[in-house]
């Protein structure tokens, strides 16, 4: 289904393409809090944010095939600029929790908008994402939790990510990712 210019675009393949370039945005902001924790010496949580930046770049990527596979254009474009200054864990933890909150509501609005297309096949698409971003706010949150409680002591935060960060493999039920997950 090749779009042309007499047909109309439709708004839900224009978000997904929004969303590719906010995803790459996420990974970039994540690879900044994993270099910053590593230039702190946290290794479980540089570990942990880099990982979060590798699951970005495939969240992008799965949209990127999407749209491949549906036959609509794809352009990359350049990302946003990243936060690099920081002072303590707290802050960047409460900044990726903002960020997941953010792709959260993308998310639910590109749900909202195939729906309103009546594009199932692209609505059912966007429920792993729905899913995605629940399990994302759940564990930040809990991240966040934990530093608060940490009082300052980021070694306590490094205590649990080595008891309780999980060593999951990938998903399966994640969507085709163009050129392959990493």
């Amino acid at each position: 289904m090749n779009t042309t210019d007499s047909e109309p675009r439709s708004k839900f393949y224009e978000l997904l393409q929004e969303q590719v370039h906010n995803e790459f945005n996420a990974e970039r902001q994540y690879i900044a809090l994993a270099v910053w924790f590593d230039a702190e010496d946290l290794p479980l949580l540089a570990r942990h944010f880099y990982r979060q930046a590798v699951e970005e770049r495939n969240h992008a990527m799965a949209i990127v095939q999407y749209l491949l596979d549906t036959d609509h254009p794809v352009g990359i474009g350049g990302t946003d600029a990243v936060r690099n200054d920081f002072s303590d864990p707290v802050e960047l933890i409460e900044l990726a929790l903002r960020q997941e909150k953010q792709v959260a509501a993308d998310i639910e609005s590109l749900a909202k908008t195939a729906r309103a297309e009546d594009d199932y096949t692209g609505e059912q698409f966007v429920q792993w994402f729905l899913k995605e971003q629940v399990e994302e706010i759940s564990t930040m949150s809990t991240l966040l939790n934990v530093a608060k409680r940490a009082g300052g002591n980021v070694f306590e935060i490094e205590r649990f990510l080595e008891r309780e960060a999980g060593t999951q493999g990938p998903d399966p039920t994640m969507p085709p990712v163009a050129g392959g997950a990493l």
